[in-house]
């Protein structure tokens, strides 16, 4: 089917034309405001990774062994296999002063990495014991940012047994970030740390990925060091000929070079190190944050025109790799709300979602293949499991995405004057195929706006083809720390089970709210969209 275009008030149309009529499904804004929507079912424009949404786990929770442990909990492992599958990167700034130094004698906890992953399981004292101090750690980790002055911080095999153990009871795919500030006298990277380390992880038939650095550009900032983009890539060709010296990382994914977010349109360093280093790696990884955390404002976390700033970086990325290394799968190798962190009161909060959802649907329909979350746990206020290893909205969210979209995005256009305030903002992709059969499509909907709109879907569509997952703050509003689903709130049942998360079908000629400040998902199961139907 061709693209098509009919006036229609807004969101609704795209209902209507998924199911091939013009009087499908309303959405009635108060206001009246009409809207063009297009879509077209026929073809996928773009296919993602299969782990698209991905997450991390900062260098910052090794800053001390113990904390690694936490990792252990059984809450975290059951909140960490609902996001499966998915790449799991450890990095971020102190990768780059973590120091491999094995001590070959067992941890003081008794807990180790070659139990089964049912066996593996942190004792509650200990977690509640760890949680306490962690919540002190946080605050020196915080004056080491604020000082830009980092301390070498030495890890052991312990760390590297647990972060395994914790991938692969999660069903995620580890990706370990290197030290790259390890330099030789003529500032080529000294590989003998990593070659340690990587034989290590061979011994015990680890399958890791790995990268090389965070955040090159920021190297003088906080260590003093310049490394230019031609080096760095030399540097990764360094690695990839270390690995494939290995039988067992000789075929292992390499990332690189996390290098941050294009400002003021230089992107030398990422030329630099595509000329030299782009054959090395499997996929070309940069950053991307929307405002800095220490001054900005629920404001801005609602900003049409912050969202759209990721478009602008995106395809200034995308176009130098283009340039140099035409082919070169891009993506974003660490990614949140706001820089520094994160806004305390904000990226943990409710109004975080606005900006992560559009950020994974924008991403997929730009053509980014892969979208890690920073972080999963550790550090900061972008986490999604908080200081008391609860989640946090983000955290469901992300869940229900997993759970919902397919890694399939179709074409789907707005066009009116309500439109371009871009207050509600659309993404199309064909249905989750664990979730839901082949031709089911699911409709991603955000509304900004203080003022609801309200769908109505006529008795044409059966009581069984419209299934809405609609989320909401908590009591606190867009600062809740907290989610409704479809009006229930959303928590754990126990530290092993999380909750039933159902949608709400639509019986005909009932309607229902998209209210403001909400997140939507629609799934309309029976729409037999072509592109979403294997081919025989």
């Amino acid at each position: 089917m061709k693209s098509v275009a009919v006036p229609v008030l807004v969101l609704v149309l795209v209902l209507s034309l998924l199911w091939y009529h013009t009087d499908g499904v309303h959405i009635v804004d108060p206001n009246r405001n009409s809207s063009d929507v297009g879509v077209d079912l026929s073809a996928v424009i773009r296919r993602v990774d299969r782990r698209f949404l991905s997450v991390t786990i900062d260098a910052s929770l090794a800053s001390e062994e113990k904390f690694v442990y936490l990792l252990a909990s059984p809450k975290v492992r059951t909140l960490a296999k609902a996001l499966s599958p998915a790449f799991l990167r450890f990095g971020g700034t102190r990768q780059d002063f973590m120091v491999f130094t094995p001590q070959r004698r067992r941890p003081a906890s008794g807990l180790t990495a070659e139990q089964s992953c049912d066996e593996l399981e942190l004792p509650s004292w200990l977690e509640e014991r760890l949680k306490k101090e962690w919540t002190q750690q946080q605050l020196i980790l915080m004056r080491e940012d604020l000082r830009r002055k980092y301390r070498r911080v030495k890890f052991t095999e312990y760390t590297v047994d647990l972060l395994h153990s914790f991938a692969n009871c999660s069903g995620m795919d580890l990706i370990f970030g290197l030290n790259a500030l390890l330099r030789t006298a003529d500032n080529a990277w000294n590989s003998s740390n990593a070659r340690s380390l990587l034989q290590y992880c061979e011994s015990r038939q680890y399958r890791t990925s790995w990268e090389l650095g965070n955040e090159p550009n920021s190297y003088e900032k906080k260590a003093g060091v310049r490394v230019d983009g031609y080096q760095l890539g030399q540097d990764f060709t360094r690695l990839r000929e270390m690995m494939s010296q290995s039988k067992l990382y000789q075929d292992a994914g390499l990332y690189g070079p996390d290098v941050g977010q294009p400002r003021d349109h230089r992107t030398d360093i990422l030329e630099g190190f595509l000329q030299s280093g782009a054959e090395a790696v499997d996929a070309c990884t940069w950053h991307h944050y929307y405002v800095n955390g220490r001054d900005t404002s629920v404001e801005d976390f609602l900003d049409p025109e912050v969202l759209d700033s990721l478009a602008l970086k995106t395809n200034e990325v995308l176009e130098t790799v283009k340039l140099v290394s035409p082919g070169k799968a891009v993506w974003l190798g660490e990614t949140s709300s706001a820089y520094g962190g994160g806004a305390v009161g904000l990226s943990d909060t409710f109004v975080a979602g606005f900006m992560w959802l559009d950020k994974l649907g924008l991403a997929a329909r730009l053509g980014l293949d892969v979208v890690m979350r920073q972080v999963f746990i550790g550090s900061g206020s972008y986490h999604l499991v908080d200081e008391n290893l609860d989640p946090l909205p983000d955290y469901w969210l992300s869940v229900l995405y997993k759970r919902l979209v397919g890694p399939e995005v179709l074409k789907i256009e707005a066009f009116s004057s309500f439109a371009r305030s871009k207050r509600v903002r659309l993404y199309l992709h064909c249905s989750n195929k664990k979730s839901y059969s082949s031709g089911a499509v699911t409709l991603i909907s955000m509304n900004l706006s203080k003022k609801p709109a309200r769908i109505s879907v006529p008795a044409l569509v059966s009581s069984s083809t419209v299934e809405a997952f609609v989320l909401q703050s908590g009591e606190e509003g867009l600062y809740s720390r907290s989610v409704k689903l479809n009006g229930e709130v959303l928590k754990m049942v126990d530290d092993k089970t999380l909750p039933a998360l159902k949608g709400s079908r639509l019986p005909p000629a009932e309607r229902l709210q998209l209210p403001a400040y909400s997140l939507a998902f629609f799934v309309l199961a029976d729409a037999r969209a072509a592109a979403c139907i294997p081919a025989r």
